[in-house]
């Protein structure tokens, strides 16, 4: 069963033909795919989860810094679309992107290992990405300080406050270049992590063909099962034309910055206290 289940995520191939290579019919290679990936989201959050305590958040901090010293960080955030058939409905266009496919907008936290830590999937590809962020648990976790002082990195589509760091739009002097190199590189992993997860499940950007409430489980199954493989070390995927190309275009989304008059000023101060930070270090 688990083989079939991973023959379908890692080819996106439909179920027939993964059924005719395994000797089975649609309906039965149906079930057996859905049951495996039912028991995968069911136990998703023992290898998907934010640090719980001083000592995770400890260890992931020291992995953020050691990319660019970029202080107190425990995660990358960034959404990334997720390509779907028409799921049709009475609001079907909902789920149709800037760039004019379906897909779910599919919003992740991770490591600087690549691991995800928090996925939200269930708003439709026409949806914002700091409005997902808004309307998030792990935002109101952030917001009441369940975290301390830790922060997370994300790009200029979100904006600033005290708990999520954003680059500045224009720096000028060399402390805030620096902060804006630091930051960048940063929050580099999330970008890597989302190549290399649909690269490792290229159902995620060649099109998950299931009914819209199956969608859910078939991606968080296979973020957990991506962390797995970094748990067990496992290569990354050999690079393969036509899932790159598939995978590229899926990730490349320009960046809808935050108007600026949109941000509250008093978020900026934690901001200013890194500018000051790698003013130091100068």
């Amino acid at each position: 069963m688990v083989f079939v289940t991973l023959s379908y995520l890692a080819t996106g191939s439909f179920l027939q033909v993964i059924g005719d290579v395994q000797g089975m019919d649609k309906g039965t290679a149906s079930r057996v795919v859905s049951k495996v990936i039912k028991s995968l989201a069911v136990h998703f959050k023992e290898l998907i989860k934010m640090p719980e305590n001083g000592e995770e958040r400890t260890a992931i901090r020291q992995e953020f810094f050691n990319i660019a010293r970029f202080p107190r960080c425990i995660g990358a955030l960034d959404c990334t679309h997720i390509k779907i058939k028409s799921p049709g409905g009475a609001d079907p266009e909902n789920y149709r992107n800037r760039k004019g496919f379906f897909s779910y907008n599919v919003q992740v936290i991770c490591d600087a290992t690549l691991k995800i830590q928090n996925i939200v999937c269930r708003w439709p590809g026409a949806s914002n990405d700091a409005n997902i962020f808004a309307n998030s648990r792990v935002r109101a976790l952030f917001e009441t300080g369940h975290f301390g002082d830790s922060l997370l990195v994300a790009d200029s589509g979100y904006g600033i406050k005290r708990y999520l760091i954003t680059p500045l739009s224009r720096p000028e002097t060399q402390s805030q270049h620096l902060f804006n190199e630091s930051q960048i590189r940063t929050r580099n992993p999330v970008e890597r992590c989302f190549g290399v997860w649909k690269r490792r499940f290229p159902i995620l950007a060649l099109g998950i063909r299931v009914a819209k409430e199956k969608i859910e489980p078939v991606v968080v199954a296979t973020a957990a099962l991506h962390n797995l493989a970094i748990i067990m070390k496992d290569p990354q995927p050999a690079i393969n034309n036509e899932i790159e190309a598939a995978v590229e275009f899926i990730n490349n989304f320009d960046i809808v910055p935050v108007p600026v008059g949109g941000q509250d000023a008093s978020n900026n101060r934690t901001r200013l206290l890194l500018i000051n930070y790698f003013q130091d270090l100068l």
